[in-house]
């Protein structure tokens, strides 16, 4: 089997040399996504707008690997502020279903930019992968 990189257009990604996602066999590593729009920028509004912008840029990410939110294995979100839990509860009720995947939530100092308030990374199936 061999990596394979997975990328959206635009890839913000691309100028830092990371990978958003990579392919091995029938499983899919994203990269952490943030709450950054299609400009790289931190959308504003907030909590929930930056971790609605990711959770966005996370199905993106995972569709462009050949699978889907409901195809996530395990996932970890990584928060700046542990008081926004119960936000980070009711994105995942709102984007992942029943059987919710395995998760990991931390507090972290800081994140890749100084406004970014969550990124989350997460490894996902891809169904009927065929295997290189």
């Amino acid at each position: 089997m061999e990596l394979e990189r997975v990328h959206t257009d635009p890839d913000n990604y691309a100028p830092f040399l990371l990978s958003q996602g990579i392919k091995f066999g029938n499983l899919l590593f994203i990269s952490g996504q943030a709450g950054a729009a299609d400009d790289g920028k931190i959308v504003e509004g907030g909590f929930r707008a930056q971790g609605e912008q990711a959770f966005a840029n996370l199905r993106r990410a995972l569709e462009a690997g050949g699978s889907s939110l409901k195809d996530v294995i395990k996932v970890t979100i990584f928060v700046t502020d542990m008081g926004n839990f119960q936000e980070v509860v009711e994105l995942r009720r709102t984007f992942f279903t029943k059987p919710y995947p395995a998760d990991t939530i931390a507090e972290v100092n800081a994140l890749y930019d100084p406004e970014a308030m969550i990124e989350i990374e997460a490894i996902a199936a891809i169904r009927d992968a065929e295997v290189k």
